[in-house]
């Protein structure tokens, strides 16, 4: 009877919960959920809005993302969190979420990896980056507005809904996904966008019935197994 009554105390849940260092480096999983960034007189790149708590002394700048390479009219008419970064710098300890994502952890060596900006949660200052919007317009309306090109040597932190699956692509096996399931692929793929609209698609769903994605060569594509749909605002 004293086991069952020592349950669920407010000791007992502080101590499954609370915070752990574990001394894995830059990133650390607090859990499945939630990412620790340790600092130390630094700084990383996060999603803009993902901060749920810091310890130490810190500061947020935020940067638009737009600011790099896109023209003011895309300024204008792309909003969003998912779309914009903010540097953190300072000493301390910093706690990153995505709306309940999974969160993956890459190490890249002198690598490069592309992945839907809004997948994004952060990635260490030796790694540099880039976005672009996917060239054709029936990806707009597919999908991710906007994918990011990460390459160097460094962490990059990533999210998905549930558990993401990585799909090889050889020359004789190319991969096929939903534009809106697509989280992120090996950076010397370049993927083509296919449509099949016809009458029965266009009556069924319209994303990737009606359009995919199509990776030729050598690499991997990673997708997870929900479809994310993107507003764009006027």
């Amino acid at each position: 009877m004293a086991a069952v009554e020592n349950r669920y105390t407010l000791r007992e849940f502080v101590e499954q919960t609370q915070q752990r260092d574990r001394g894995e480096g830059f990133f650390e999983m607090e859990s499945p959920r939630i990412l620790e960034v340790n600092l130390k007189s630094n700084f990383a790149w996060t999603k803009m809005g993902s901060m749920i708590s810091y310890l130490g002394n810190m500061k947020f700048e935020r940067e638009g993302m737009f600011d790099k390479g896109l023209g003011g009219f895309f300024k204008k008419a792309v909003t969003g969190e998912g779309a914009r970064l903010t540097k953190v710098s300072g000493t301390g300890k910093v706690y990153l979420a995505d709306f309940g994502k999974k969160i993956q952890i890459l190490r890249l060596e002198n690598q490069e990896i592309v992945v839907n900006a809004n997948d994004v949660l952060a990635f260490e200052d030796s790694v540099t980056w880039d976005i672009k919007m996917m060239k054709r317009i029936s990806s707009m309306l597919a999908g991710g507005l906007f994918q990011m090109t990460l390459r160097g040597t460094g962490m990059v932190a990533i999210t998905t809904h549930y558990e993401p699956l990585t799909l090889v692509v050889t020359p004789d096996q190319p991969v096929y996904t939903d534009p809106n399931a697509t989280v992120a692929w090996s950076g010397n793929l370049q993927p083509n966008f296919k449509t099949d609209i016809s009458f029965r698609t266009l009556i069924g769903r319209s994303s990737g019935e009606s359009f995919q994605m199509e990776f030729i060569g050598n690499g991997f594509v990673v997708v997870q197994p929900f479809e994310e749909v993107y507003h764009v605002d006027g």
